[in-house]
């Protein structure tokens, strides 16, 4: 059974069936965190992750809230977006919202993400900046997509 809700006439799904990877990887490459993402990489991602779609009145896909878990400990909250023309509506939140309930992401010990810009949306739902930043590293790799071989 999908966890659903409906906000000011759009529908938010983790139904994966609903998912569209073309409208998804369309934003996904253009962002400033997965910018020339692969449309492979992208649905893989999907396939290994929870993904609450968000969806216009007329069912098209217009935003995305994506968590790596292992549902018990940790989440990684990640691909956050609603298209512009979507924005104003409260949607982000609404997302953030059902995710908040969702029944595979209660009782975990630590949620992560990654934001430039929107730290005051994340606050609202109980992230800080890291407490010990001297105990957190990362290994990054910018530059993989461009490394990638191109799809054939």
């Amino acid at each position: 059974m999908p966890h659903e809700a409906h906000h000011a006439g759009y529908l938010l799904s983790d139904d994966p069936a609903r998912l569209d990877v073309s409208a998804i990887h369309a934003f996904l490459t253009t962002s400033y965190w997965a910018a020339g993402i692969p449309v492979e990489t992208v649905a893989r991602s999907l396939a290994h992750s929870l993904a609450l779609g968000i969806y216009a009145p007329d069912g098209r896909q217009v935003g995305l809230v994506r968590v790596i878990s292992d549902y018990t400990t940790f989440a990684y909250l990640c691909d956050v977006y609603v298209l512009e023309a979507h924005r104003g509506h409260g949607l982000s939140k609404a997302a953030l919202r059902l995710l908040t309930s969702h029944p595979r992401l209660q009782n975990l010990r630590r949620q992560h993400l990654v934001t430039r810009d929107a730290h005051g949306l994340y606050a609202q739902f109980g992230f800080s900046v890291v407490d010990q930043p001297d105990r957190h590293m990362e290994k990054r790799d910018p530059e993989v997509y461009r490394r990638l071989p191109p799809a054939s």
